[in-house]
């Protein structure tokens, strides 16, 4: 049987740069088979690199190698990326629009949140306490399993 879990771009960094958590995310991704995040997530990872060598943690070269691990990872089948239709913009778009005002939210956690809930996930891992905050409004356990 085939196990998904929904991993922001928090928890799917940690899985190729060292850094805090990075082990505990590692353990627990070898429980599924693939990991799925929404399409944007390729562009919020790609700036996890950026910000990576601005902080010289980096070289461009490492950078580019590491999205390319992860574009072949995708082509091996273990990541899933979900284009966020629009049944997943409208969610979004629902959670600002229903006077959300006492969470706050980045537009990006709310298509993460909406996309995981649109395609039927129960869970959504990530370390981003905002976005774990709201997870329960879009009926999504948020869990983070980093101490």
């Amino acid at each position: 049987m085939s196990r998904m879990a929904y991993f922001d771009v928090s928890y799917l960094a940690k899985l190729y740069w060292r850094e805090a958590g990075s082990k505990e995310v590692l353990d627990l991704c070898r429980q599924f088979n693939t990991l799925a995040c929404c399409s944007y997530g390729r562009i919020e990872f790609a700036s996890v690199g950026c910000r990576k060598v601005r902080e010289k943690v980096a070289d461009d070269t490492l950078a580019r190698e590491v999205f390319q691990q992860l574009c072949e990872d995708t082509e091996a089948g273990g990541i899933r990326w979900i284009e966020p239709d629009s049944q997943v913009m409208n969610r979004a778009l629902e959670f600002f629009l229903q006077a959300q005002k006492k969470h706050f939210l980045r537009a990006a956690d709310a298509l993460h949140l909406a996309c995981a809930a649109v395609h039927g996930f129960r869970e959504i891992y990530s370390n981003d306490r905002h976005l774990l905050a709201a997870a329960s409004l879009f009926g999504l356990r948020g869990i983070n399993i980093i101490a």
